[in-house]
């Protein structure tokens, strides 16, 4: 059962979580061990998807960052080859232990509310709780290299300490915006609309994300003289009119498979949302390929960076363009008339996206999509770091399962297959708009940026690889954990 790829997953109904339930068991390696153990603090705390991206990069930068002290060639992000130790201590247990100090301790101070869930991973793994910066151990190696991560990061712009703002709250924004549109007026169809949701009005996720530094790209904004505008109601109105009855159109016309497809990527299986979504692809890459902690920790440092440059573009360029979601631009077009949707046939205004009601439509605006730049940059990563697009996976998503329509929807059991990692990439993008949740332009214009920005991290990576050439280090003969 080991490498057998469908699994079963199962809608809860329980607030936007979903119930994961594996018919195989992966072999964990250390770097998938600490990424779970990520993973399951973020599906605890709830931080947004750029939030996510970010606090995933950290924890693989740290342990590759310790890791690189024990491998002949590679540097690590902030103190290179200062860590490096001799040739005889390069040994699994070494390695092993030095990323586990490192993940344990930038994972404390990301999720400083989920410390007792790290202390029990280090407990499991027999590695006491030690601060030690004795550079000649396994454990000051890794807390050495994640102290330096740590510090280069806490003043990156995304403000996780809050002191931006004059000790404001973690990652909240200092940069002023106002949304030009309240929940009840659209004051410009042009632009983003926070809607009142449970009771409460939307607040935008992080809208100074764009200030955030890369991993390899110049800044945030870099792309915006490349990215095309989106329609402007004043300006365009009949392009303006088309996309959203494109959207209309999705969701007139969709099937049991397309629900399912705009279900499943939505948050994530266990809602752990789209960058982690990709680390558990990684996972099954790395249990199908059989990996080593080398090849690993290579995989996920390359994965986790890119789909943290394609954050911080994407939310640039929402909130340079700070665009219009469909939900609202098909309130202002179709109000008061008739027009068909997955509910049947309805009033414009009352048109909703095929989302969970606690959900509706994002708190940040639509141009362009986090899911397509998300999924096309990590597509990208992974069929460069496999030398091949092949995937192969799928999973089975039971009958009745919905969150939308459930005990309906799907009426059987559907089968979703992915034969290349770009299969899935664009499975991915297209869902958001049979979901409601995005314009085709912000789909497919995110996918082109995305897949540019798996390149050039790929390259950077290869550099901190010290390798010249896209090579998995099938040759090392590291035994799995």
């Amino acid at each position: 059962m080991k490498h057998q790829n469908i699994r079963r997953i199962a809608f809860a109904t329980l607030g936007t979580a979903m119930y994961f339930c594996s018919q195989l068991t992966i072999a964990e390696t250390i770097v998938t061990k600490w990424n779970n153990a990520a993973l399951e603090a973020i599906r605890t705390t709830h931080p947004g998807p750029p939030i996510v991206a970010r606090s995933l990069a950290i924890t693989h930068t740290c342990m590759f960052d310790a890791w690189a002290a024990y491998d002949k060639k590679a540097k690590g992000t902030q103190l290179e080859d200062h860590l490096r130790r001799p040739v005889n201590e390069h040994t699994h247990a070494n390695k092993a232990k030095a990323m586990s100090y490192a993940a344990h301790k930038c994972l404390s101070d990301l999720f400083p509310t989920q410390v007792t869930s790290f202390n029990s991973v280090m407990s499991a793994l027999g590695y006491p709780l030690d601060n030690l910066i004795d550079t000649s151990t396994p454990a000051g190696v890794g807390n050495t290299a994640a102290a330096a991560v740590i510090e280069f990061r806490h003043h990156d712009g995304s403000n996780q300490l809050g002191d931006l703002n004059g000790g404001g709250a973690p990652y909240s924004d200092y940069t002023g915006y106002t949304p030009i549109n309240t929940s009840s007026s659209i004051n410009d169809p042009n632009h983003w609309q926070p809607l009142s949701v449970g009771g409460h009005d939307q607040a935008y996720i992080a809208p100074h994300w764009g200030n955030v530094k890369p991993y390899v790209l110049k800044s945030g904004s870099q792309f915006r003289k490349d990215i095309p505008a989106p329609a402007n109601y004043k300006t365009e109105p009949e392009r303006y009119r088309i996309q959203a009855q494109q959207v209309v159109d999705y969701g007139t016309h969709l099937t049991d498979e397309k629900k399912v497809i705009a279900e499943y990527w939505a948050n994530g299986p266990l809602s752990e949302l789209s960058p982690g979504h990709w680390t558990l692809f990684a996972t099954f890459v790395s249990d199908r390929d059989a990996h080593n902690i080398d090849q690993d920790i290579k995989m996920f440092f390359a994965l986790s960076n890119a789909i943290l440059d394609a954050s911080i573009v994407s939310w640039d360029i929402k909130r340079y363009f700070d665009y219009v979601r469909p939900v609202t631009a098909i309130h202002f077009l179709f109000a008061g008339q008739h027009i068909p949707s997955w509910q049947g046939l309805i009033d414009g205004a009352d048109w909703k996206p095929y989302q969970a009601a606690s959900v509706v439509t994002l708190p940040f605006p639509e141009y362009f999509s986090g899911h397509s730049i998300f999924s096309a940059a990590g597509a990208e990563t992974l069929k460069l770091f496999t030398k091949s697009d092949n995937f192969g996976h799928s999973v089975v998503i039971p009958a009745g399962s919905s969150r939308v329509e459930p005990g309906t929807v799907p009426a059987k059991d559907i089968v979703l297959y992915w034969a290349t990692f770009s299969d899935a990439a664009d499975e991915a993008g297209v869902s958001r708009r049979y979901g409601g949740i995005h314009f085709i332009d912000g789909d497919l214009v995110a996918r082109k940026f995305g897949r540019i920005i798996g390149q050039s991290a790929w390259k950077k990576s290869l550099k901190h690889f010290g390798e010249h050439s896209n090579n998995k280090g099938k040759s090392d003969k590291n035994e799995r954990e």
